[in-house]
């Protein structure tokens, strides 16, 4: 329990923090709209990295990682092999399920470069790179042996999410905080997965293995021929 706290408690209250400046026209906004003017600046390659959180890029690549990682898990008998599989999947349809309601709750209109509208907090396509990206990362990381290739997996798994947001806010699709919103947001969940995925790694090496069967006893020595 304290590590969940320490884990999800400081992106949670930083959400809400965000949340509530948002819905209040806080100074952080005001703010917020200043560092997105000085940011803005439309262009194709801002376009094409907004592009890379879209559901039709981001969910395949998350698919993918499933299905190999239950073929794996599968294949070689891993205890509660089905968990990091359903627990993904469940992750990346709570994105959906949250986003929508947040922002037709907070009703945030949009920069000048998009058309009059509202509904742009927290960013979906933010969300969308976080947990699909960052969930596909922490099934992989257990089946990878040579630390070259899991930190070459984080720093890729950052390195998307963090040219999506980039791109979001170069080409005006959202304000900063509607990047750092989702950014918190998705910290939470991926945090929440990353302890369901530890608690059954731990539990794995709790679990003791079925002893071998005992080899037959060799007839005695005064036994009948």
């Amino acid at each position: 329990m304290p590590l969940a706290v320490l884990l999800l408690g400081p992106p949670a209250l930083l959400f809400a923090l965000i949340t509530w400046q948002i819905l209040t026209d806080g100074p952080l906004v005001r703010t917020d709209e200043h560092i997105s003017h000085a940011l803005l600046h439309p262009d194709r390659l801002s376009e094409l990295l907004s592009d890379l959180g879209g559901v039709q890029i981001a969910v395949p690549v998350l698919a993918v990682a499933i299905g190999y990682v239950a073929w794996r898990g599968r294949s070689t008998g891993t205890h509660r092999w089905w968990l990091p599989p359903v627990a993904a999947t469940v992750l990346m349809a709570l994105v959906p399920a949250l986003i929508v309601p947040l922002k037709e709750w907070t009703a945030r209109h949009g920069t000048s470069v998009v058309p009059p509208g509202i509904g742009y907090y927290p960013s979906g396509h933010t969300a969308t790179a976080a947990v699909a990206y960052g969930s596909a990362t922490l099934l992989l990381l257990p089946w990878l042996r040579s630390p070259l290739v899991r930190r070459a997996l984080v720093v890729t798994c950052g390195a998307l999410v963090l040219g999506v947001s980039f791109g979001l806010v170069r080409r005006g699709y959202h304000w900063p905080l509607d990047v750092v919103g989702s950014w918190c947001l998705c910290a939470v969940l991926l945090g929440a997965l990353w302890l369901v995925l530890t608690a059954r790694a731990r539990s794995r090496r709790l679990t003791p293995s079925p002893s071998a069967p005992s080899a037959p006893s060799a007839p005695s020595a005064s036994a009948p021929s």
